[in-house]
């Protein structure tokens, strides 16, 4: 591989300015999930595929976004997709072990509307950890090398879609800076769009905080989803 990497201008939008940028009408919520009810999300994915191998967070998200496109109102027809990022630290042995930065490569899952929504928590989370599975080193091999050749970038949600930010692995309230140890997690004002799902870890052990950002009439209805709702912890 060249380095440096050259990226063509013709892949970037050079006349587009922080003037032409309209922050969206975009409101955020957390939405708690306990360590017990995590497992329940995960055993009844589990259960629906005949499988043991859906993670935790697997199942997690795919219940989060069967509420979100269900509330939508989507053309049972449309295409919608989960946008995440896999961790390769551990899959790609040729990263260097003094490498400092991140090692993650996006991916996501398709799926319709009405596939998503009647078929159950199980299918989506079991098609997010197929492509995870997916994510062999040779695999990630090809597309380091393939990139520089043809560079692609990731594009802000137009609501069809939800992307994955951050992690709970990362240990926020460990952090104390003199302050003592945090009381809440949150991510700020910026780079909000709709359809952005923030993950952190809960106050307590094993659970798991999300922050949500929709569209106001989506997490209204998001609110009102007694079969979203009655996982989520108040």
């Amino acid at each position: 591989m060249d380095i440096p990497i050259r990226i063509p201008e013709s892949c970037v939008n050079v006349e587009q300015t922080n003037e032409d940028f309209i922050l969206p009408p975009v409101r955020e919520r957390i939405f708690h999930f306990s360590k017990e009810n995590i497992t329940k999300l995960k055993a009844k994915s589990n259960a629906e595929m005949g499988t043991d191998k859906i993670s935790s967070l697997q199942a997690l998200l795919s219940h989060i976004w069967r509420s979100a496109i269900h509330n939508r109102s989507f053309d049972p027809d449309q295409e919608t997709n989960y946008r995440f990022v896999v961790g390769v630290r551990q899959r790609f042995q040729e990263i260097p072990d003094n490498y400092f930065g991140n090692a993650i490569l996006g991916t996501f899952v398709t799926m319709k509307a009405k596939e998503l929504v009647e078929q159950g928590i199980g299918n989506s989370a079991w098609r997010m950890n197929r492509i995870i599975a997916a994510m062999t080193g040779e695999r990630i091999k090809k597309v380091f090398e393939s990139w520089p050749a043809s560079p692609s970038f990731v594009t802000l949600s137009n609501g069809d879609a939800l992307i994955t930010s951050s992690s709970p692995r990362f240990n926020m309230y460990g952090n104390d800076f003199g302050w003592g140890k945090p009381i809440a997690i949150r991510s700020g004002s910026s780079n909000k769009f709709d359809g952005l799902v923030t993950l952190y870890c809960g106050a307590e052990e094993g659970s798991i905080d999300i922050e949500a950002c929709f569209f106001p009439e989506t997490l209204e209805a998001m609110a009102n989803d007694q079969e979203f709702m009655h996982i989520v912890t108040v």
